[in-house]
């Protein structure tokens, strides 16, 4: 029997991932823990190992689809199965098969999406080959000029081909999926239920079991029925749902939603066929409720392009996994956190000498003595001396949560993308050790082996930009931390000291922050003790 091997759970807050590359073939056998796929989600590229063995006989996902945790990615042949069912006592009489349950093919074509509307953009696959799919499940999700709606299943079934894929152009009637559905053949039946009230005569007991037979046949089919009942699929509504389905067109799931978020589907305006409302209509209608609720909160409005072409010559490239999901979280943070940056200037002098006079003992340990090694220590002793800055507002819960860990997350650029490893307990390792973990981590991050685990569970970011240039910038918070620190390329500036111009080292640095939780104050003080320990490499032993 084959199983189903699918896409497990990829760390918190990770829900899909683009297929990089399939690294099995159909007849391979397969062992546990071997991979099966490399997977890039928006923090890193990583290898998925498959949790059963067997031979693989099916393979659903191929180079450059987007797949969903729980989505099926194999079929293994000879992987365990489920036990088998007990069969019925000889004494109950086997029952013949149902003559009038069959199956059938049925195509599922692109509906009339609405006046003047005939083709969307495919942004979803909400299933995959070989799932089983109840009447009313969403099968796709089309991007409209008014929105995404979500196409249901007409009926109950197995997909058994999908015509389209992520980013397509679908037109009005155009083939989306196939489904395996039940076929009633309604001139079967009849003979089929003659042939069953017809016992054989090999199989017909003595007058004297007739009661006892009878009794037999009674729980038997009472067992079949209980079996039946217990395996059989939940309906998609319930009988007390019916009324309201007749008024508002809207799936289970959908339901389901809007009930957990508290909104009322009656309210809500649908802009599937035929009026029917999409998971992506709930969410619009209750973040439109929140934004009457509360009147500081402004909506974002997509900018409406020109077509470029008529002015020359473009080409369009499409956003990867890291871009989308790296546009999506800078929006959000961008709107949702009231930024405040703060800038300054230290003067690295004395630390350049410091940092070059211990460079060669780094390097013999096996790491380079940077000034991001250097600022890392710094900024791990600032999070202790002002707590604030390591936390993370809850404003559900109207409350503030202090972490007494200082992991910190350093900015790396790569080609696909900015992403920000994360260092452990920074403030209880050493400059060496720091300048060891730090290579090793960036080198990683850049050729793709950072794991999601390594990129996960940060308090405070550090982006520098100082090895490619500028005098200064506002870096934008990485949510759900409450501030990050920018640090711009150092240069010789004359400095006036004890009445004369020297030539001094100044790092410019920019510190943003959440003016939620930080104030002014706090933020300048927070700034300038990083810039009093930089220019003097000894003040921390002072400080403890």
């Amino acid at each position: 029997m084959a199983a189903e091997f699918k896409l497990p759970d990829l760390g918190e807050n990770i829900e899909k991932g683009e297929v990089i590359s399939v690294l099995v073939n159909l007849g391979d056998q397969l062992a546990e823990d071997q991979p099966v796929v490399e997977l890039e989600t928006d923090k890193a590229v990583i290898e998925v190992p498959s949790s059963v063995s067997g031979t693989i006989v099916a393979i659903h996902v191929s180079q450059g689809d987007t797949i969903n945790v729980g989505q099926a990615i194999l079929e293994i042949e000879g992987a365990a199965t489920p036990a088998a069912s007990t069969p019925a006592p000889a004494a109950a009489p086997e029952a013949p098969p149902d003559a009038a349950a069959t199956t059938g093919s049925q195509d599922v074509t692109l509906p009339e999406l609405g006046e003047g509307i005939d083709s969307g953009d495919v942004v979803g696959i909400m299933v995959s080959i070989g799932d089983q799919v109840e009447e009313e499940q969403g099968l796709l999700e089309i991007e409209i000029d008014k929105g995404v709606i979500e196409l249901p299943a007409p009926a109950a079934g197995k997909v058994t081909a999908l015509h389209l894929k992520e980013g397509d152009r679908a037109t009005v009637g155009q083939l989306m999926a196939t489904l395996e559905v039940a076929v009633v053949d309604s001139a079967a039946a009849e003979p089929a239920a003659a042939q069953s009230s017809s016992p054989a005569a090999a199989a017909t007991p003595a007058p004297a079991a007739t009661s006892s037979a009878t009794a037999a046949q009674a729980t038997a089919a009472q067992a079949t029925a209980a079996q039946a009942t217990a395996s059989a699929p939940p309906s998609p509504i319930a009988a007390a749902d019916v009324p309201a389905r007749k008024l508002v067109p809207a799936a289970p799931s959908v339901r389901r939603l809007a009930r957990e978020i508290g909104v009322d589907v009656g309210t809500v305006k649908g802009n599937g066929p035929g009026g029917r409302i999409s998971e992506a209509d709930v969410k619009g209608h209750s973040k439109q409720l929140h934004e009457t609720r509360f009147a500081g909160g402004t909506s974002v409005p997509a900018i409406t392009l020109p077509d470029f072409s008529k002015w020359g010559e473009i080409d369009a490239e499409p956003f990867s996994n890291v871009r989308r999901i790296t546009a999506q979280r800078m929006v959000q943070s961008w709107t949702s956190i009231p930024h405040v940056t703060q800038f300054d200037q230290a003067d690295v002098t004395d630390l350049e000498v410091f940092r070059k006079s211990h460079g060669k003992a780094v390097e013999k340990a096996g790491g380079k003595l940077t000034p991001t090694a250097l600022i890392l220590k710094v900024v791990a002793a600032a999070l202790v001396k002002f707590p604030q800055f390591c936390a993370s507002i809850d404003m559900a819960g109207e409350q503030v949560i202090y972490k007494k860990y200082r992991h910190i997350g350093i900015a790396v650029d790569t080609k696909r993308g900015l992403l920000v490893p994360v260092l452990r307990d920074v403030d209880q390792k050493t400059v060496t050790q720091l300048s060891i973990e730090l290579g090793q981590m960036a080198e990683k991050t850049r050729t793709g082996r950072v794991g999601i685990d390594e990129m996960q569970g940060g308090c405070f970011t550090i982006s520098n930009l100082g090895g490619i240039g500028g005098t200064a910038f506002t870096p934008i918070i990485n949510a759900p931390e409450v501030a990050i620190l920018g640090v711009a390329r150092s240069k010789t500036e004359a400095v006036h000291i004890d009445g004369q111009f020297q030539p001094r080292m100044i790092m410019p640095l920019s510190l943003s922050y959440d003016h939620r939780v930080i104030d002014g104050a706090d933020g300048a003080r927070f700034l300038r003790f990083i810039c009093e320990c930089l220019e003097n490499p000894f003040y921390l032993a002072f400080e403890g």
